[in-house]
């Protein structure tokens, strides 16, 4: 099964791909690590990160989607373009789309016996929230 974790960060899809196969987890090299959307009140604009999207996904053979839920009130609630964004990705045609919310990803990784140091994935920084998501996923199914 391969699944693409991907969080929501002001105009960006950050992306982390990964496959289990045979209990072995595998991240899975990609072309890009994130897409973006320069202008999200253009709905051409958003139709383009639309479907940049869901070819990479083609592209990958990815089986899911999981994007890191964010929250909609409060301190760390989450920008009109990110909703923007969520809906584009969860409205590609034959993309299986879920949701987890941080807090349950906590949950989650508390429980895991899965021990991955980021350090060790050679992904860059800012998609560790990425890779935590698709990780948390794997946890669940």
């Amino acid at each position: 099964m391969k699944v693409c974790g991907v969080e929501l960060k002001g105009n960006d899809a950050v992306i982390c791909m990964m496959s289990l196969t045979n209990g072995l987890y595998t991240l899975l090299e990609c072309r890009v690590k994130k897409l973006s959307v320069a202008d999200a009140s253009d709905s051409q604009q958003l139709r383009k990160f639309q479907f940049d999207f869901a070819k990479l996904m083609q592209d990958y053979q990815i089986d899911h989607v999981v994007i890191r839920e964010r929250m909609t009130k409060g301190k760390f609630a989450g920008g009109a373009v990110g909703f923007k964004l969520e809906s584009a990705i969860q409205l590609i045609d034959d993309l299986d789309v879920s949701l987890l919310s941080s807090s349950r990803i906590k949950e989650i990784q508390k429980k895991s016996h899965v021990g991955i140091d980021f350090k060790d994935t050679g992904l860059k920084q800012f998609q560790e929230q990425a890779f935590s998501t698709a990780l948390s996923y794997f946890e669940t199914v």
